[in-house]
């Protein structure tokens, strides 16, 4: 494990001694752009020492620039999703999550062979040709979305009103269960990922009881599919060599995947286009900068902050040597504003051209559900510019307590309505 040697030390005193990332209060704020810039700036291989906010009390290695989160990410036999190293659990938290119930079981937290071998399992079910078949189911949806907010006349809270529903929609759809239970998987995943009640290790009582209620639906749902397999993913789940856990872990995976991201990205990216009036008014003139404008969202809402590796032997990153057994965090967050990469990066740029963030990380764990969100993002944002010129905030946003997931409880609007909003 790691060892700290005299550079080490030297760096790790520069001006970085206040930082401590594993203290949620620091990410009330949304994410804190600051201090990555100190970080990839004078530590970019970075030695965060523990401190009483970090599990286990062990210290873990922080990445911070995008080309070096890339090297680690592509790196999956030295850098591990699962664990290794000598060390008894692994997975992608900051604490170490216990092999062969959550690391080497999620499928975010396996390696090859298997995470390929489940990895192909869903593939289909998000191919061009499966999104292209389910696009215009997705578009009405959008625009009944958008026809509720006209319908109150353009006041909502732009999270829970607007951005979460269509992809909660889609990912009930694509998971097979019915849409009226669609807002239980939203109240089990806003408790199983907000920290609100409690910190980093621990499980409170409202992420408890969401996981057993999460537990229970599963089972019950496997169930149903086995009796009566559909077309959708969990039917293919319920079939597959997987064991039983594996099950119950990929519906989990995909209940909080399949939702979380997406919705704040939308949320925290149209806020960025409300506050720039000429940026909105260019997209609801020129629909075709909406790839583009996709992308900025993605990249400016940066939802996954981090993921963990674990080194499975002694290695460098950007010449610092690493330990076998080190925990490693890729931030991706950081890297999606590393000014090596991108021209003034701080700039909401709905033109920008390259853009090469890495909002669905990099690598073989690259996100499945890629161009889902993708189309998701999009249809929202075109049947918002349908239907309204824009929109102030009538209160500050909430942001989720996590230093995981960068996101949003509530965020108040008002919308001005277009005078010819069309209608679904």
């Amino acid at each position: 494990m790691h060892a700290m040697g005299d550079d080490d030390r030297g760096l790790a005193s520069i001006d970085l001694t206040g930082i401590d990332l594993t203290d949620l209060d620091a990410f009330t704020g949304g994410f804190p752009h600051e201090v990555f810039a100190r970080l990839r700036r004078l530590a970019p291989v970075w030695w965060h020492e523990p401190t009483p906010h970090t599990p286990g009390g062990e210290g873990f290695w922080v990445v911070s620039r995008h080309a070096d989160v890339c090297a680690v990410a592509a790196d999956a036999t030295t850098f591990s999703s699962e664990g290794g190293g000598g060390r008894d659990g692994g997975g992608t938290l900051i604490e170490d999550l216990p092999s062969g119930f959550a690391a080497g079981v999620l499928l975010n937290m396996t390696d090859d062979p298997r995470h390929q071998q489940v990895r192909r399992l869903f593939t289909p079910s998000v191919s061009p040709r499966a999104l292209a078949a389910v696009e215009e189911g997705l578009r009405a949806r959008a625009a009944a979305i958008a026809d509720a907010v006209v319908e109150r006349g353009g006041e909502c809270d732009l999270l829970t009103d607007v951005a979460v529903e269509l992809p909660l929609q889609a990912v009930a759809q694509l998971l097979g269960v019915p849409q009226a239970d669609r807002h239980r998987l939203l109240a089990w995943a806003d408790a199983t990922l907000d920290y609100d009640d409690r910190d980093l290790g621990q499980q409170g009582d409202r992420a408890a009881a969401a996981s057993a209620e999460m537990f229970a639906y599963g089972t019950t749902l496997l169930d149903e599919k086995r009796r009566r397999p559909g077309d959708d993913l969990m039917s293919i789940v319920a079939h597959a060599d997987m064991s039983e856990l594996e099950q119950q872990m990929v519906f989990n995976l995909l209940i909080a995947a399949g939702s979380e991201t997406t919705r704040n990205t939308i949320s925290i990216g149209v806020l960025a286009l409300l506050e720039r009036p000429d940026a909105w008014r260019a997209l609801r003139d020129d629909r075709s900068l909406l790839p583009r404008a996709t992308e900025e969202m993605l990249r400016w809402a940066s939802s996954t902050t981090y993921n963990r590796r674990t080194a499975t032997r002694d290695a460098t990153i950007a010449g610092t040597p690493v330990a076998a057994g080190d925990k490693v965090t890729l931030w991706w967050g950081s890297a999606n504003f590393d000014d090596a990469v991108f021209d003034d990066p701080q700039t909401f740029d709905i033109r920008r051209d390259p853009n090469r963030h890495v909002a669905f990380g990099h690598g073989g764990h690259f996100c499945l559900g890629a161009g889902l969100a993708r189309m998701e993002i999009r249809l929202v944002l075109d049947a918002l510019l349908d239907r309204v010129d824009g929109g102030v905030p009538t209160a500050a946003p909430e942001w989720v307590r996590s230093n995981k997931h960068t996101g949003l409880r509530h965020a108040p609007v008002r919308f001005e309505l277009r005078d010819h909003a069309p209608s679904s």
